[in-house]
């Protein structure tokens, strides 16, 4: 079991460190600080990175079987340590404790299943003349960039197909929740080699270093767009391979045919999961004009059975935004709404006086497409409802986004969700179902909501390069 009590320290190949200068972390539910972690030098990220670099030719000559055994052996130190990571989770992200469990013992589980994947040579050509290969070999070190909204399961994402592939890995945290990538990094201390795995924490300064850094060889990100763009500028000077998971603009088209009472509490979940910070949130929920006041009705009447409050209460469902930049960043759009005359069906209203960073939930009532609310991405517990009628029309106003995350439609005619679904961009359209993910199902963006992918067999490939290997068996010299 690893101790909980002591300082945080960043682990750099394979022993524990701190830095003289600290980045303080606070629970968003009080406002208070609750630890302070390393703030980190280029120096001790460049000592990551040669640590990283040493490691690497073993750690990828290593048998796959190995790597895919120490997979599950942090899967279970993970297991053994769930109750303290699922406190920790809560006190530093916010999240109630169901939603803190289900992070924890699915990071778990993304090691397990990550673990039985291989990506197996693919024979070309096999001949008495000749034999053609192509296989899967590893790029090297990966930088990981892991966000604040999920962060263990988001760098969990990256670390376990990384790992499994052969690349010794670099991991930061956000500075907001870095806490438990931090014991993450003590927990493997005791099952990977020195330098296969590095967790430094620090600001916007270390994620350019990283992201310039000619030792490393990719970077994965998730966070927002614009600065997955900043990600993308940067690591071209050193031409790294990139995957970006980056925002999004999620539409949920509802048709004529639902049950409102019985579909409000799924809308409901599908728009403030995660209290709406979650790149896969509906942000924007088209509701088709027959049942329309029928579900916004629902749907204030559910928001209202809903407990806000500290995620350390067992009755919490919906904690606080995690920290103060995001807070002021969605008053901002309830703000912006007020000006414009919008109607809140309910919310709208902030406390400024509340102990942590809660927002009311908040339901806008019918706004105009180009209004902020729908254009962009709120990132917090509100939410515009939009009334349709016709189906070309919808499907042309759900499109119309810079980003193409994800999308969902609802409905009981299999047929038109299914018509209505091929037509919308997005890398993952779920259809009477929403936030279904696995190890095994690729996730990623179209538009400039990403690059690449994550999970499955393609994420897998991403922690590769493609090579070629040709044999010419006869021999004539």
């Amino acid at each position: 079991m690893i101790d909980f009590d002591h300082e945080y320290q960043m682990t750099i190949n394979g022993g524990l460190t701190t830095s003289d200068t600290k980045i303080e972390v606070y629970n968003p539910a009080t406002k208070s600080v609750i630890a302070s972690v390393p703030d980190a030098t280029k120096e001790q990220l460049d000592a990551a990175v040669i640590a990283a670099r040493n490691a690497f030719p073993e750690w990828s000559r290593t048998p796959l079987a190995q790597r895919q055994a120490d997979l599950i052996k942090i899967a279970e130190a993970i297991e053994e340590n769930a109750e303290e990571l699922i406190a920790l989770l809560t006190r530093e992200q916010g999240k109630p404790r169901a939603g803190a469990e289900w992070e924890i013992y699915g990071s778990a589980l993304w090691f397990r299943e990550i673990a039985k994947q291989t990506l197996n040579d693919e024979i070309v050509e096999e001949s008495d003349a000749r034999r053609v290969i192509t296989r899967f070999s590893p790029l090297g070190v990966v930088g990981a960039i892991a966000p604040w909204n999920f962060p263990v399961l988001l760098a969990v994402w990256k670390i376990a197909p990384a790992l499994l592939t052969g690349n010794t890995i670099l991991l930061k945290p956000s500075p907001y929740t870095p806490l438990c990538s931090l014991k993450l990094g003590e927990i493997c201390r005791g099952i990977l080699p020195p330098g296969v795995l590095s967790v430094v924490t620090g600001g916007d300064e270390l994620g350019k270093w990283m992201t310039t850094h000619p030792g490393i060889d990719k970077i994965a990100f998730t966070g927002h767009t614009d600065t997955g763009k900043h990600v993308m500028r940067s690591a071209a000077g050193t031409l790294k391979r990139l995957t970006l998971e980056l925002g999004g603009n999620d539409p949920a088209i509802v048709l004529p045919d639902v049950d409102p009472k019985v579909i409000a509490s799924q809308l409901f979940w599908a728009a403030f999961q995660n209290n709406g910070q979650f790149c896969n949130a509906t942000k924007r929920l088209y509701v088709h004009e027959h049942v329309y006041d029928e579900i916004l009705d629902a749907m204030v009447e559910y928001a209202k059975s809903v407990k806000i409050g500290n995620g350390a209460d067992p009755s919490t469902q919906l904690g606080p935004i995690q920290n103060g930049a995001q807070y002021a960043k969605v008053i901002e759009y309830i703000d912006d709404c007020k000006k414009h005359g919008l109607r809140f069906a309910i919310g709208g209203e902030v406390d400024a006086h509340a102990r942590g960073w809660f927002i009311p939930i908040t339901l806008v009532d019918n706004p105009p497409e180009d209004s902020r609310i729908v254009s962009e991405e709120p990132f917090g517990p509100i939410l515009p409802i939009l009334k349709w009628s016709d189906e070309e029309d919808v499907i042309a106003r759900a499109n119309k986004s810079q980003y193409g995350l994800g999308a969902s439609v609802w409905g009981k005619d299999l047929d038109a969700v299914e018509r209505i679904g091929s037509q919308l961009q997005a890398g993952t359209v779920w259809l009477n179902e929403i936030h279904q993910y696995s190890p095994h199902q690729a996730f990623g963006g179209h538009k400039e909501s990403g690059l690449g992918c994550e999970n499955s067999l393609h994420g897998l490939m991403e922690y590769t390069n493609w090579q070629t290997i040709t044999l010419n068996k006869q021999v004539g010299f």
